[in-house]
């Protein structure tokens, strides 16, 4: 009696260990991801600045971007390139078919912790040779048939955690890898906006040498007619008329860059670059005013430094299976069924066969093998650190350089608007000097010049502007923020038919 009760006491606390068992490996902190606390505000902010005129942070200074951040310029063109490129942009459809890839990791991990069984039906029949002299074998030259039906169960209890510190890793890999998805999402809405904004920019500097070869042209026909008249020189005609061929072949080069940024838009959006065109409009847009946020909310703002953190995770994971090789390993297994000479009597009772028993086995010797293992998995975890680190340090980069590039040029095309102003009184006043015979007409050119140099100024300043902001935006994390990062039973979840569906 005192045999049996122990045993019903000892049973459940067996079972228990055998379920669950003990976790080894080094348990997951994340470190600190910079030496010293970000500072209150970003350094090349306007609010740092005095006097500064341009381009303004939104208020409050705290805000941040949600959603869809490409909504902030306020351009339907934008917003509708922007809807497709996340339907059909085939980039972001890889990452998609590589984060479901490391969600089916999750589940095999996870198959691990359960029995295995299988089943191996087989028949036989076979002849002994008849001329096998003192031989141990009965009956020979007799044939016999042999039919059998197994079932084999085995199972390994993850006793230290082995399999579960697999799990862990393979969450952490398939949260990983939807940071990547998001981040190549951003990186793909961005290039999509700063072509966008390219164009734009094409199209304003075409604007700009039409009109200037409108203007040549008339200049072309005054120095044509004073000198017709024997009011001027042929020199003078000369001069505007290479002038008006110089300014037609800077808008005849134009077309190149624009088809080009046309036909990177095509392959973002997932459109054949043959079939697919952007009209010809006039930016109408200016740099809006984009919350920024503080320094210390940058971290839950970048799905890149999301990845890296995971990757960290899934590091420290590595460790613990690493550490799990220097522990015995524990397997049950059981095996049954039936076997008979004749298929009449296969499934009778006395056909039955059976065998039970654990196996336990362990590494005496392996020359340093686990050692050196877990100091692998250790350096690769101390690596991932300092990456993670280095893209910690890299956003902060790539925010103070985009908060300074908006800052600087909004400041530069207010000057440069006041260099237009006075290159066309320059023009109007010399081309009154000509006219009048006080200056040559090469005066003029000069003015001309200097007044087209200017407004290509402005235009390009104008597109520095825009995708400066853009880049601003990009390095803030866009709209995406770290909640928007499944948690490991939401990337544990079982795949819908959708997502498993061999695409055609």
């Amino acid at each position: 009696m005192t045999n049996l009760r122990f045993t019903l006491a000892i049973c459940p606390a067996l079972t228990a260990l055998l379920l669950t068992g003990c976790m080894v490996g080094p348990k997951y902190h994340t470190p600190p991801a910079v030496a010293q606390a970000p500072p209150a505000t970003y350094k090349e902010s306007p609010t740092q600045f005095q006097d500064t005129d341009g381009w303004k942070v939104a208020q409050p200074q705290d805000a941040m971007l949600h959603g869809k951040w490409w909504e902030i310029y306020s351009d339907p063109e934008l917003n509708a390139l922007e809807e497709r490129l996340n339907i059909d942009n085939q980039n972001i459809k890889q990452f998609f078919a590589n984060f479901m890839e490391a969600r089916t990791l999750i589940a095999q991990a996870r198959s691990q912790l359960y029995p295995t069984a299988s089943v191996g039906p087989s028949y036989s029949r076979s002849k002994s040779s008849a001329n096998l002299g003192r031989s141990s074998q009965a009956n020979t030259g007799a044939t016999s048939s042999i039919g059998t039906l197994p079932l084999s169960v085995s199972w390994e209890p993850d006793l230290w955690g082995r399999v579960r510190s697999t799990i862990h890793e393979q969450q952490y890999n398939a949260q990983l890898s939807a940071a990547d998805l998001e981040n190549e999402k951003l990186t793909e809405q961005a290039s999509l906006a700063t072509f966008f904004f390219e164009i734009r920019g094409q199209d304003a500097l075409q604007a700009i040498l039409n009109d200037t070869v409108e203007a040549d042209k008339k200049a072309l026909e005054l120095t044509q007619a004073q000198y017709e008249t024997g009011v001027g020189d042929r020199i003078s005609v000369v001069e505007a008329q290479n002038t008006l061929q110089n300014v037609q072949s800077q808008a005849i080069n134009l077309g190149v860059g624009r088809a080009q940024y046309e036909h990177a838009i095509g392959l973002l959006v997932g459109a054949n670059a043959s079939a697919f065109s952007i009209p010809v409009k006039a930016m109408s847009v200016v740099p809006p005013p984009i919350p920024i946020g503080l320094p210390s909310a940058l971290l839950e703002r970048r799905p890149d430094i999301a990845a890296a953190e995971r990757n960290m995770a899934a590091a420290n994971a590595q460790i613990g299976i690493a550490t799990a090789a220097y522990y015995p390993n524990l397997t049950l297994s059981a095996s049954g069924g039936f076997e008979s000479s004749t298929f009449k009597h296969l499934f009778d009772w006395p056909s039955r066969f059976w065998s039970i028993g654990p196996t336990v086995s362990e590494t005496v010797f392996d020359a340093g093998l686990r050692r050196a293992t877990v100091n692998q998995f250790r350096e690769v975890y101390n690596a991932d650190v300092a990456s993670y680190r280095q893209t910690v340090l890299t956003g902060f980069q790539q925010v103070e350089d985009a908060l300074s590039s908006v800052r600087i040029l909004s400041q530069q095309q207010i000057q440069q608007q006041e260099a237009v102003k006075s290159a066309e009184e320059f023009v109007t006043l010399e081309t009154a000097r000509y006219q009048t015979g006080i200056d040559p007409y090469v005066n003029v050119v000069t003015a001309q010049t200097t007044l087209l140099t200017d407004r290509q100024s402005v235009a390009t300043v104008r597109v520095q502007e825009m995708t400066a902001s853009v880049q601003l935006i990009e390095a803030l994390g866009g709209g995406w923020d770290r909640s928007q990062l499944p948690t490991p039973a939401q990337v544990s979840e079982k795949l819908s038919k959708a997502e498993t569906t061999i695409q055609r």
